[in-house]
């Protein structure tokens, strides 16, 4: 989709212009449909198994399966091996493609923040505080583990990185294995709020990790707060945070990404139920994915809505 061409739908959607189309009223037939979500303790994981029940109401001859992963990277992987046809992914971790063949977006869903935990006792106050400790940089293959490595980089900072999933990262800081952990996920996330008030915690603040960050890639990152009512008495946490997008491969039918499309937002609610952030998923952000163009079932059914 050229850039052009993006901003007459965006008009149109904003003033609220019928853009004639043709949108399809007969379920498409598809075998399988295989869902790319996230790991243990995120998210992506909750939200992609939501999302996968509604598709299955929808498309009631199709198989539809969420397959539990890594998150983003994994899924990028999956998506290009044909493993998957739909997939969950954090915008940094796809605009670093070399190359988008095969991959189209549905829509922007809602953003991950970037959270850095450790034990209310911890001596770590800061991100330089990292240098030399043992943190846990999510699982292989994820979103976390992507931006956190971007992140190190950029600022020079070594730790003792580990790798492993949010909900496991959660069991070894309170067993006292690791120092810290970094969790790129939508807020609340399971594997945080299930510490809360069992084992205590901090939540690190990175304001100036931010900023590094949004300076360096700009349009991927954004300085934010984590609210004061996300976790308990935790409170507010300056961060990070990065879109994240449905994606699709480009050689699934128009016709199935229409529904898949339609159902993404017209079913928001039930799909982002427990997690306020995801609450957020709309039609009027959902245009905005970046680079990675819209897929075009998911373009014809944009231009089909009337706002």
């Amino acid at each position: 989709m050229s850039l052009s061409r993006r901003t007459v739908l965006l008009a149109a959607l904003a003033a609220g212009v019928p853009v004639a189309a043709c949108s399809s009223t007969d379920t498409p037939e598809l075998a399988e449909l295989v869902l790319a979500t996230g790991p243990d303790g995120a998210v992506f994981r909750e939200v992609g198994a939501a999302l996968a029940a509604a598709l299955a109401d929808q498309l009631p001859g199709t198989h539809v399966v969420a397959r539990p992963s890594s998150a983003s990277v994994e899924n990028l992987r999956l998506l290009k091996g044909g493993e998957a046809q739909l997939g969950l992914s954090s915008l940094d971790s796809v605009a670093d493609l070399p190359s988008l063949d095969g991959i189209s977006a549905i829509g922007r869903l809602y953003d991950s923040f970037l959270h850095l935990v450790v034990p209310e006792s911890s001596p770590i106050r800061t991100f330089t505080d990292l240098a030399g400790r043992r943190v846990s940089f999510g699982p292989v293959e994820s979103g976390t583990e992507f931006t956190a490595k971007r992140l190190f980089q950029l600022l020079g900072v070594r730790a003792d990185d580990v790798r492993m999933a949010h909900s496991e990262s959660a069991q070894q800081l309170r067993a006292g294995t690791i120092e810290a952990f970094l969790a790129l996920t939508g807020i609340p996330t399971p594997a945080i709020s299930g510490l809360v008030g069992e084992f205590p915690i901090r939540l690190v603040p990175m304001a100036d990790q931010a900023i590094a960050l949004a300076n360096a890639f700009e349009g991927t990152y954004v300085p934010v707060t984590i609210p004061a009512t996300t976790y308990g008495d935790l409170g507010p946490c300056q961060t990070v945070s990065v879109p994240n997008l449905l994606l699709a491969t480009t050689s699934l039918a128009d016709d199935v990404v229409e529904v898949v499309t339609r159902t993404v937002f017209t079913e928001s609610e039930r799909i982002a139920a427990g997690h306020p952030e995801a609450s957020r998923i709309n039609v009027r952000t959902g245009i905005a994915t970046g680079d990675v163009p819209l897929h075009p079932g998911a373009e014809r059914w944009f231009r089909s809505v009337k706002r």
